[in-house]
């Protein structure tokens, strides 16, 4: 696939809102629509799977075998870093435990001996136990004929979400994957089709759809509403499209900084809670004012990221470059 630079640029500012939102959540501030980059993540890891796929189907061993390269040793890297932080005492809160460990490093949905959320030890991890989860049943949905794969994917993660509306349970793996969330996966596979089909939308409609999409978006912030994947993922489908819509339809130029911010989202996405603690605690003890010091954790949070895709992430991809299938 061809770069779609609206897609990157996509990525860079779904990573920014997510440090934007931890940033303000250490400082006092509040910025809770910033985790809705998580959704716009989401919708866009559907299309690409799907667009990817489509046109050079892999098998499905070599499939997983791609994404592990592309996810694997980065989360590694910083769910260790988390470890080593909690058993030199730098993360107080932290409590460590085998069984959580090895769920943490495994993708497996546990509760954090912490505070008994669903976490693992590198919180923002929680968003990866779905994308493996997305990408097995995506494995496993390659095995049928291409016309039956979005609808066996789309019908198994529908009776899902009905099932966790119909059925309360405490198991960790349906609360996990009976969440509405997971449908965003679904809709970024209908855009990937509407793609390779080439029936989207004309130009002015995607940059309504955009409109609509950020405008959503702003309203719950600044109306202090209440959201979750029922308001946001629509919201954030609308703005997928809509930006899919304008590459097909003159396509989108590249610009230096955020094309690179897009490959570095998810070394961002990682690092970035590190560099904002680090900030937050050496800024209050100096006294930095607190507009500054805000500024100061989210501009931290992006060039620790950015270090770690040029210092790493890159440097692996490109080792470990062959044939993904």
């Amino acid at each position: 696939m061809n770069t779609l630079y609206g897609i990157q640029y996509l990525r860079a500012a779904a990573a920014i809102a997510v440090v934007l939102f931890h940033a303000a959540e250490k400082l006092g501030y509040s910025f809770a629509i910033g985790a809705v980059g998580v959704d716009v993540f989401f919708v866009v890891s559907g299309f690409i799977m799907w667009v990817i796929t489509e046109r050079r189907t892999p098998t499905p061993a070599g499939f997983l075998r791609g994404r592990i390269r592309r996810i694997v040793p980065v989360y590694w890297m910083a769910t260790a870093v988390m470890i080593a932080g909690g058993l030199a005492g730098l993360f107080p809160n932290l409590r460590l435990s085998i069984g959580h460990v090895m769920a943490s490093f495994l993708f497996v949905p546990a509760r954090s001996p912490s505070n008994g959320e669903i976490w693992p030890v590198l919180v923002q991890g929680w968003t990866l136990n779905y994308e493996m989860f997305f990408y097995v049943v995506f494995a496993v949905a390659l095995f049928l004929p291409r016309q039956w794969r979005f609808l066996a994917i789309g019908l198994l993660f529908a009776a899902l979400v009905a099932a966790g509306q119909i059925f309360e349970s405490d198991n960790v793996f349906l609360v996990t994957y009976t969440r509405p969330i997971i449908l965003e996966f679904v809709a970024g596979m209908a855009i990937g089709m509407l793609w390779l089909n080439r029936r989207m939308p004309g130009r002015l409609t995607g940059v309504l759809l955009i409109a609509a999409g950020l405008g959503g978006f702003a309203v719950i912030h600044l109306l202090g509403l209440p959201f979750d994947a029922w308001d946001c993922g629509p919201l954030a489908t609308a703005l997928v499209l809509g930006v899919v819509s304008l590459e097909a339809n003159g396509g989108i130029a590249r610009a230096a900084l955020p094309a690179f911010l897009g490959d570095a989202s998810y070394s961002i996405y990682l690092w970035h809670t590190f560099a904002i603690s680090v900030t937050a605690k050496v800024g209050m003890a100096a006294g930095i004012p607190m507009p500054a010091l805000m500024v100061s954790a989210v501009a931290a949070g992006i060039l620790a990221g950015a270090i770690g895709y040029t210092a790493f992430e890159r440097p692996t991809t490109r080792l470990w470059r062959q044939p993904a299938w």
